[in-house]
């Protein structure tokens, strides 16, 4: 049996985020939030609690053993980009594009 979660439109840019997924993946559920704990990025505490919210989904459809799950796959995509404009030298306008990311998180069991 299979689980999922998803997060959307976080305000953390993807390439950012993919640095903290590439962490876990294939990793058991303990070992990845344990990882997590102690990655000093932004995006893992975003991704513990997905993780944790995955563990909860699973234990909700009551039929899957939460013990013997791993993280079978887990993905960044980017989401919506926030546009704004920065005052640049020379009386120029700078284009800041503030990026989103979408986070999807599949659990199997073992």
């Amino acid at each position: 049996m299979e689980t999922t979660a998803k997060a959307r439109s976080i305000r953390i840019a993807p390439r950012k985020l993919r640095l903290v997924v590439d962490l876990i993946r294939g990793k058991k559920v303990e070992e990845a939030l344990n990882i997590l704990e102690f990655t000093p990025k932004s995006g893992s505490k975003v991704v513990s609690n997905l993780i944790r919210s995955a563990v909860s989904n699973a234990d909700a459809q009551g039929k899957i053993d939460v013990d013997t799950l791993f993280v079978k796959t887990i993905f960044v995509d980017g989401g919506l980009t926030i546009k704004r404009f920065r005052p640049m030298p020379m009386g120029r306008a700078g284009k800041v594009r503030k990026r989103t990311s979408h986070i999807t998180v599949v659990l199997a069991e073992a």
